[in-house]
């Protein structure tokens, strides 16, 4: 698995349609959540497309979230978010700046706002899970 500098890297050298298409590779990567996990409880509010969020608690207390969208590069952009926190101990998901980390990707001005809109919806139920973990 790719960690998220590598990504940035190659993002940074390609063009906007590549990049879209970089997006929406990192989307099918995801890990298949099970239709019955994407219900209204794990609905990502203030996201222009469908994205559901699930978390789970591992065994050695490091959260693991499963993660879908109808859209695919929402699915991009959801797989980045999770490259910052996957497989973390809440602590360290709460330390960690999430927006800092998408920063280079410049995803405000390489997407619509309606495609980005719902990026802080999502680390907020990341770091409200954390939360409740800690």
């Amino acid at each position: 698995m790719q960690t998220l500098t590598d990504i940035e890297s190659e993002y940074s050298f390609l063009e906007a349609d590549d990049r879209y298409r970089l997006l929406i590779d990192l989307g099918r990567e995801l890990e298949d959540m099970p239709a019955p996990l994407k219900t209204d409880t794990t609905l990502v509010r203030g996201c222009s497309a469908s994205v559901w969020v699930y978390p789970t608690a591992k065994e050695d207390g490091t959260l693991h979230f499963l993660a879908d969208s109808n859209a695919a590069i929402t699915k991009g952009i959801i797989a980045l978010v999770l490259r910052t926190v996957q497989d973390q101990p809440p602590a360290t998901i709460l330390a960690t700046d999430i927006p800092g980390a998408l920063g280079p990707f410049d995803l405000s001005k390489q997407l619509s706002s309606n495609r980005t809109q719902g990026i802080p919806n999502m680390i907020a139920l990341i770091r409200d899970t954390a939360a409740r973990y800690v």
